[in-house]
């Protein structure tokens, strides 16, 4: 991913939180020749030797699964919040741009299979279902219902490097910066509320 030094992110720290609140993600490889992309939740984890990974899975039905043997190598994408920028809300004649996060992540991937496939599941389900009124946990699911996991194939993928960018008009002065928050604001979008609101983390 291309990215300018004044938005590179190289905080770990807020890469691997940024990871695991925006997790819904797209998976990249080649199969049969071809560039194959699935959206899936791909969860932040550590392995048994303490290196990271990230945690997924697909459908049998899914193609894609069938390239991971024949190259391993995986991209996985992952964006935050977005937002248009007028040049209208600066003080200066300038041009349209774009403010968002994204962060790409390349690894090794493998399937896996036995009981790492359930312990899988299990934190996948514990995660969004903990804040449920009433939480569903798969320890509690039955074994005919069980049975629909033989219909997906699990993988983990070891992270080999991480590209993260955050650009959040960094290059503005402080007014211009505050002016671009307070059009943000302005606009009612869910969104662009969520880019002003990174940009007011934002050290200036």
């Amino acid at each position: 991913m291309y990215i300018p030094d004044l938005y590179k992110n190289e905080n770990q720290e807020e890469i691997n939180a940024f990871l695991r609140e925006n997790s819904f993600g797209i998976l990249i490889n080649q199969t049969e020749g071809k560039l194959w992309a699935t959206h899936i939740p791909l969860e932040l984890d550590t392995d048994k030797d303490g290196k990271a990974v990230l945690q997924g899975h697909l459908s049998k039905e899914n193609p894609q699964w069938k390239g991971f043997t024949d190259n391993d190598n995986v991209l996985a994408v992952f964006s935050g919040p977005h937002s248009y920028i007028s040049p209208s809300w600066y003080d200066h004649e300038n041009v349209p741009t774009w403010n968002y996060i994204a962060v790409h992540v390349y690894g090794k991937i493998k399937i896996i299979e036995g009981e790492a496939v359930m312990e899988s599941l299990k934190k996948l389900v514990d995660k969004y279902e903990k804040n449920s009124e009433n939480p569903v946990r798969i320890e509690d699911l039955s074994e005919e219902t069980m049975k629909q996991a033989c219909g997906i194939v699990a993988f983990e993928i070891e992270i080999k490097e991480i590209q993260a960018t955050k650009k959040m008009s960094q290059n503005r002065d402080d007014k211009n910066y505050k002016n671009i928050i307070s059009e943000l604001e302005k606009t009612e979008n869910n969104q662009s509320i969520a880019v002003a609101n990174e940009m007011k983390k934002c050290p200036r």
